[in-house]
Order: C-alpha cells, then sequence, then structure tokens
C-alpha cells in the first residue's frame, strides 16, 4: 500500500493519498493540496474522499476537491449532520461558514473499503472527538489511520466540542488497543511506527486519567 502525507497549513488535518486514488481529510486548503496532488498524480483519478469526521479543519476542502477530483465524499453516519452546522462542524472557531457537504457515503462500524485486490481497510467507529468520528486499519500493512482519536506520545482528541464526549474516547481508544498497528497516521502531528501499540495504550492511560 502506498501512502503519501500531505500537510496544506498549520491548522489543517494532515492529508493522505492512498495508492493515488482514495484521499483521507482534505483539510482546509483546496489549491495547496490539488498542487500536492498533482505531484503524484492527477486528480481525476481521485476515486473516494474520505473523511475521518466532521470538523471544519479537516473537510472544509471536501465539496471542492470532490469537485474537481469528480469523486464522492464519505463521512461515518453519525457525523453526517454536522456538516451543516457552523457550532459541530467548529467551522465557527474559524469564522467560516458549515462546509455545508452532502455526503455520497455513509458508513457504519465495520465496512470494509477495498483499496486493491488485496488491501482493504476496516471503518471503526471511534466516537468522542466526534459522534461519528473513525478510525481506519490496514491489516496487512498494519496501518492505522487514527484522525484525531489518538496522537503520537500518548496524545488523544479533545471532547470539549460539541458532541465531545470523553467516556466515549476512552472506550474508542480502548478498541484501538486491540489492534496490532505498525504505523501510526494521526490526524495531526507525525506519522509514527515507533511502537505504536504502546503509544496508544498511552493513550488509552492519559484518556481514563482526565475522567
Amino acid at each position: 500500500m502506498k501512502i503519501t502525507s500531505i500537510t496544506t497549513s498549520p491548522y489543517a488535518s494532515n492529508s493522505y493519498l492512498i495508492n493515488e486514488k482514495i484521499l483521507i481529510d482534505p483539510g482546509m486548503d483546496t489549491d495547496r493540496l490539488i498542487q500536492k496532488i498533482k505531484e503524484h498524480t492527477q486528480p481525476e483519478n481521485i476515486e473516494l474522499i474520505i473523511l475521518t469526521h466532521s470538523h471544519f479543519d479537516h473537510c472544509a476542502a471536501a465539496k471542492s476537491v470532490a469537485e474537481i477530483c469528480n469523486a464522492p465524499i464519505a463521512i461515518h453516519k453519525d457525523d453526517a449532520q454536522a456538516l451543516k452546522s457552523r457550532e459541530e462542524s467548529v467551522s465557527i472557531l474559524f469564522s467560516a461558514p458549515a462546509p455545508d457537504i452532502d455526503p455520497d457515503i455513509l458508513y457504519a462500524n465495520g465496512d470494509i473499503i477495498k483499496i486493491s485486490e488485496t488491501e482493504a481497510m476496516e471503518v471503526i467507529h471511534t466516537p468522542g472527538h466526534t459522534p461519528g468520528g473513525i478510525s481506519l486499519y490496514e491489516p496487512s500493512s498494519k496501518s492505522l489511520f487514527s484522525g484525531d482519536t489518538v496522537f503520537p506520545n500518548g496524545g488523544i482528541g479533545r471532547t470539549d466540542f460539541t458532541g465531545g464526549s470523553l467516556d466515549q474516547l476512552s472506550a474508542s481508544i480502548e478498541k484501538l488497543t486491540e489492534l496490532d498497528v505498525i504505523t501510526l497516521y494521526p490526524g495531526h502531528g507525525p506519522v509514527t511506527s515507533d511502537d505504536v501499540n504502546k503509544q496508544i495504550r498511552l493513550s488509552l492511560q492519559m484518556s481514563r486519567a482526565y475522567r
């Protein structure tokens, strides 16, 4: 599985391009993202845009990028309504309107996203940061795209936004500790392969300490 990490601004989420055809979290800067994508493939080769959750820093560019790529937008069903709300999408913090996205695909826990003939990602519902937050796990490479659920070095997502829940976040992280992860691709911060299972267990400890 070929994974390209893209960062478009200090405030936007990390974006990930998988096998030059699946885009995770477009972030906020359409022009810069498209420019970065063109360094690896043509935008029209993008077949799917996945949002790990509904927050503005992850999805503000999704609508315009989808139009350029002619690709569907997917999100967990429990976060779809938040794309229409300034409070739930936290676009209000950026003095911006709501993303106003009508997603084409609504995921549920356990859904499978085919990447290639031999690779597929499982959708893991990881609420807590938002009600419909997801993580994506690809077992053959043991790759985890964690959105804003966990970060390197025991970091955890904020739960003080609308729809956040520390109890739910802790339960979600506990689910992630059951996975065997070699490489963590977080929503913010560096990609890491440094004893990731231990880092996720530390995130679980941190979430429980705040309860």
